[in-house]
């Protein structure tokens, strides 16, 4: 086993790697940046390093900072933990040739092969695990688009090569929109993944996505005798279940759980024993997740489950553990962490396939710093006032906070992860309810409200959502409602000019407690947060400003500026002053919560001014560019 373990990640993540670390008598390691210097990852570390500033790609990405800090500490391997380098195949090698440090992941050349969606398709399609209908090489021309429309129908999907969350994907409903969307999705693919290549697929109208964990030991490392080539086997990988991540929104899981409440155990061992073979036939090692999507009968009773005949088809490989690996955790009992560093030293795995046994139900809950009536936009800013997580049998909590802490920003939102087991779903859904009302989280806005508004959701309870549920289903009403019932709105400059005093009593009615707050108008101010919470509590609005400036950008007469929704950095400025553009058309590229977001214009028009530029950092409300 290893002596000292570098996490090249922060947040829930690094600490969970590191707990898993100190249980096996493993120093650790920390890195952050300047943002993240009283981080919750910081504080659990044995050491911490500073790898650069606030923004990701000048310190969590700067793979040369990040292997420096290795070695400062003497370090001898690195866990990526997920995001930032997880899935970078040069990263990784890079480790791989560093003396002394270990990578503990897959190998570089497995993630190299089946980081490239083409790729990865043939070596699923040889080992006969289903792919989804589509070419096996790139497409350049929009006549392959429309041939392939003719040939399986529409719609088309087209998908950039490095791609992911839905990003550098465009469906064509029909042969008119093939030209635009190929040139948009390459576009993007250039953007974003420095790969222009594509290529297509049948568009699946009612997907659930179904993904299976594994974990492949090193035949080469495993056995004292094995030669330095030995190709892994399919005996050599062990699946631990599905999970079912159908929940989500433009591509993002919001809600996982497992086993999935759709499928049928044939079709359960069928679509596991795919991902055997198929990770086998890459000779891939270490943890993984092989997704897939799974065909909704949109008329399935939910009493009934899919069948073993029911179709369902490769998507791709995650080469890293994932967010929702503590689902299958729950039901299993291995931690799959411990695994990964017991293959990445040599040890090997302490589990085989005979040992896996799933027990009862799993549901997690990504809780996120985010308003789900707001479409989902981040917080921009808040602490946590109060934090109080939930406990009790069958809860568990990922995070990395304490009371008091301040909201960082400049990367994903996700604050904390609620894992809550049951003896079956029922129980699981059951327990999950008690866990969110007990969750009191005060400062920032949250998605507890929504996901509170789920568990009473007849068609997650019944488990016949697909992945485009909450897209194109879900009323947004419900999600406002539970809003307003279950969070707390950030408060709102200018909504009243008196000043607010909140007091707090407790108050005992026939033996029973309640918390009772009254709102004193005219009395000494209190001081009121600029964000919300999610524990319930309403803030009262804040006032103006004396001088009556309420943040808003002054824009010459006749002009619109587009302002930024998020705080983040700018990528990329795609327009000049003087330019024509129409409505939808992409004007620059800002990055937040580790998300790249197009920021288009509601309405054409002629640029009168461009106030950013590459690298520049920017408020939520900063004007970006304006229009007249």
């Amino acid at each position: 086993m290893f002596d000292k373990v570098l996490v090249a990640n922060r947040g829930e993540i690094a600490v969970r790697v590191m707990r898993a670390c100190e249980e096996l008598g493993v120093d650790t390691v920390a890195v952050y940046s300047d943002a993240d210097k009283h981080g919750g990852h910081v504080r659990y570390a044995d050491e911490a390093y500073n790898v650069g500033p606030a923004r990701a790609a000048d310190s969590y990405l700067d793979g040369e900072a990040v292997v420096e800090a290795a070695r400062s500490a003497d370090a001898d391997a690195i866990h990526p933990g997920y995001g930032f380098l997880a899935e970078n195949a040069d990263f990784a090698a890079r480790v791989e040739a560093t003396d002394g440090i270990t990578w503990v992941g897959p190998s570089s050349d497995a993630m190299e092969r089946l980081g490239e969606k083409t790729h990865a398709r043939r070596v699923m399609d040889d080992a006969d695990v289903p792919i989804v209908p589509g070419t096996t090489e790139p497409v350049t021309d929009v006549e392959a688009v429309t041939d392939f429309g003719d040939e399986y129908g529409y719609p088309v999907a087209i998908k950039a090569e490095g791609g992911g969350g839905g990003r550098g994907m465009k469906v064509v409903e029909s042969a008119e929109e093939a030209e635009e969307a190929l040139e948009s999705a390459k576009r993007e693919g250039e953007a974003y993944f420095s790969n222009d290549s594509v290529y297509l697929e049948r568009y699946l109208q009612t997907p659930r996505h179904v993904e299976v964990q594994i974990v492949a030991d090193d035949p080469a490392a495993a056995a004292a005798d094995a030669v330095d080539d030995a190709a892994v086997t399919e005996s050599d990988v062990v699946h631990l279940g599905e999970r079912d991540c159908s929940l989500q929104r433009r591509h993002q899981k919001v809600i996982e759980e497992g086993p999935s409440p759709a499928l049928s155990d044939e079709l359960r061992e069928r679509i596991g024993e795919a991902a055997r073979r198929g990770v086998a036939a890459a000779d891939y090692t270490n943890a993984g997740t092989v997704e897939f999507l799974v065909e909704e009968d949109p008329d399935r009773d939910p009493s009934e489950p899919l069948g073993p005949d029911t179709p369902f088809y490769f998507l791709e490989v995650n080469t890293r553990i994932q967010v929702e690996h503590t689902v299958t955790e729950a039901l299993t009992g291995i931690d799959i962490v411990k695994q990964q560093l017991r293959v990445a030293s040599g040890e090997g795995m302490s589990v085989s396939q005979a040992d896996v046994e799933l027990d009862g139900h799993a549901i997690e809950f990504r809780i996120n710093a985010e308003n789900a009536a707001n479409d989902f936009q981040p917080a921009n800013e808040g602490s946590l006032d109060t934090y109080d997580p939930p406990g009790g049998i069958g809860v568990r909590v990922d995070d990395a906070l304490r009371q008091g802490d301040e909201l960082v920003t400049d990367y994903d939102s996700m604050i904390a992860k609620l894992i809550v087991w049951g003896a079956d779903r029922g129980e699981c859904l059951a327990r999950s309810k008690r866990a969110l009302a007990e969750y009191d989280l005060e400062g920032v806005v949250t998605i507890v409200p929504f996901h509170r508004l789920m568990l009473d959701d007849q068609r997650f309870v019944d488990g016949t959502h697909t992945t485009k549920y909450l897209d194109e289903e879900l009323d947004a009403e419900r999600v406002a409602d539970a809003q307003a019932k279950w969070g707390t709105e950030s408060s709102a400059a200018g909504e009243d000019d008196e000043e607010v005093t909140e007091r707090e009593f407790t108050v005992e009615v026939n033996g029973k407690r309640f918390e009772v707050e009254l709102e004193e108008r005219g009395a000494p101010a209190v001081p009121v947060p600029e964000s919300g919470g999610s524990g319930g509590r309403q803030r009262p609005p804040q006032a103006k400003s004396d001088d009556g400036d309420d943040g808003d950008v002054d824009v010459a007469e006749g002009g619109e500026a587009i302002e930024a929704e998020m705080q983040g950095t700018i990528l990329s400025v795609d327009v000049a002053e003087g330019d024509e553009v129409a409505a939808g058309d992409v004007v620059c590229v800002l990055e937040a919560m580790k998300m790249e977001n197009d920021v288009v214009a509601e309405r054409g028009g002629t640029v009168a001014g461009v106030h950013v530029a590459e690298g520049d950092s920017v408020d939520m409300g900063d004007a970006l560019i304006v229009l007249e």
